[in-house]
């Protein structure tokens, strides 16, 4: 086999820390203005936003020196890359969206059994649709680079900046209902819905990266686009013992292939290395590892190797 291409692309490495760049700077934004119209405020609803931004700031830098260590070249002590710095940060960044939802629920209570009106609530409302608009533009860019770098780390980070767009109209709602109508407890049990919409996003943010720390399989579509791949390859009989995992931007491949036994070595070495470059070239970031096997039709062997991995 040909050595190994490098990665990740320089492309895809660059564009995945100005996006958590932009994070950073958006994050930190939101919790000044945030802050100062909470003290003016003292409107528990913008309270609740107001700490999300802030855990929002302090995750994103988790995220920033998470996403500058994954993309790091693997080296003689990290043969496999520094991926999994990537569901490590998720994991950090589920644990603080967790305690922001239950700061707010602590603090949504005690309101609800002891309403106050709120005050400058136009302030409160203009400072949500400033929030909005920053943060859409944030995600509308997370989302584009995740598309070219399939960065768990900024895939979570953009899953609760959507909850962040969600709470902040929420917010909204809850000025004005309590400004125009009265309803002094619609500012806090709108809280609490915002700390379930938290809470939920944590629990997905942390699924997937348990996900990627066990080293779980890609899911089924991405495997049989896998073996199509391989099974198109001229020359390939068949193909056994695919075994796949992701680790931050990247994706391991491993899998065995069946060749004509009287196939001369050189061209059986030419068939895997084109299963290879095709493989590489339709997933990206793959480290693709192939093993050649003589063809053997109702081959024991294959089934014992498919049972040693847990396959079919």
């Amino acid at each position: 086999m040909s050595a190994p291409k490098p990665y990740p692309r320089p492309s895809g490495a660059r564009r995945a820390r100005r996006a958590t760049y932009a994070a950073v700077a958006v994050a930190g934004g939101l919790v000044l203005i945030k802050f100062v119209a909470w003290l003016l405020t003292d409107s528990v609803s913008l309270l609740s936003t107001l700490v999300d931004s802030a855990l929002d700031l302090g995750a994103s830098s988790v995220n920033l020196l998470a996403v500058r260590h994954a993309h790091t070249p693997a080296d003689a002590e990290h043969r496999f890359g520094h991926g999994k710095a990537e569901p490590i940060a998720a994991l950090v960044q589920a644990a603080f969206i967790a305690g922001s939802a239950f700061f707010v629920v602590a603090h949504a209570a005690r309101r609800i059994l002891h309403p106050e009106p709120i005050e400058q609530s136009t302030l409160g409302i203009g400072v949500m649709v400033v929030s909005i608009a920053a943060t859409l533009a944030l995600v509308r860019y997370q989302r584009s680079v995740i598309r070219d770098t399939h960065s768990l780390a900024i895939e979570a980070d953009a899953l609760h900046y959507v909850g962040d767009i969600a709470a902040n109209a929420a917010v909204i709602v809850a000025l004005l209902l309590t400004d125009q109508l009265g309803w002094l407890r619609a500012d806090p049990i709108i809280s609490l819905g915002i700390a379930i919409y938290i809470a939920v996003n944590a629990v997905e943010i942390a699924r997937n990266a348990l996900d990627m720390l066990m080293d779980r399989e890609l899911p089924a579509d991405e495997r049989a686009h896998i073996e199509a791949i391989v099974l198109r390859t001229p020359k390939v009989r068949a193909m056994h013992a695919l075994r796949t995992r992701a680790s931050g931007p990247y994706v391991f491949i491993q899998l065995h292939i069946e060749l004509d036994p009287d196939l001369p070595l050189v061209e059986a070495h030419a068939v895997a290395e084109g299963v290879e470059q095709a493989l590489r070239a339709a997933v990206p970031n793959s480290d693709v590892l192939i093993h050649q096997d003589p063809y053997v039709p109702n081959n024991p062997q294959v089934a014992l190797e498919e049972a040693a991995i847990g396959g079919p």
